[in-house]
This record gives C-alpha cells, structure tokens and sequence, in this order.
C-alpha cells in the first residue's frame, strides 16, 4: 500500500480486535482505522450466511464421531456447494436496505471505533 494512504478495515465486533496489543499496533500505525460491524448483525457479513448453510444443512444433520469424520462433512460440503455455487442475493429494495442500516450505522458512529 502506498505511504500516506488511510486504510479503513471493517471487522466484526470480536473481542479480539480490541486487545491491547492491538490497541498498541494501531497507535504506531494512525494511517489504519478499525470500523466495528454492530453487535447482532452477521446478516450484513455474507460468509456468515454461508457458514449458516453449512451448519445447518451439514453439521448439525451429522454425527461426528471425531474430527476427522467432522472435517470431512465440512469438506464434503465445501465441495457440493462449489459443484453448483449460488451466491446470495439481497432481495429487499436498495432504499430498504438503507434503511435498515441507518440505525446500525448510527451506532457505529456513536461508538467512536
């Protein structure tokens, strides 16, 4: 990235995050600014839709008697889905959506990150 480019990173609310350490790393590097999705809205990450499929339509159906037999329900799954992969679509209005946002952006603002 080129020197004197601000650098915005979305990341989810995850406590990890906000660590001292990397507290302290941001600090020494101002050009990067963290921006917190709001808490209860994995609906705005797409992969966490995917992830949902997964657990719901792979995961929790099987019995995994050890984690080899678990990875291979994942990878299994993995590979069905990118057999035929759908991507996901948001099916209400762009100023519905918007909308919906407005508070949560709200949030974000007030919650100084």
């Amino acid at each position: 990235m080129p020197e004197g480019l601000e650098v915005h990173l979305i990341c989810d609310n995850y406590a990890t995050h906000k660590t001292p350490a990397i507290q302290r790393r941001l600090a020494e590097h101002p050009r990067f600014h963290l921006h917190f999705t709001p808490t209860h809205s994995s609906w705005l990450n797409q992969v966490e839709r995917w992830f949902g499929l997964l657990t719901e339509r792979q995961i929790r159906r099987g019995i995994h008697k050890n984690v080899q037999a678990l990875e291979r329900d994942i990878r299994a799954w993995i590979k069905l889905w990118n057999e035929d992969p759908r991507p996901f679509a948001w099916v209400k209005a762009a100023d519905e959506i918007l909308e919906r946002l407005a508070g949560h952006l709200q949030r974000i603002k007030d919650s100084r990150h």
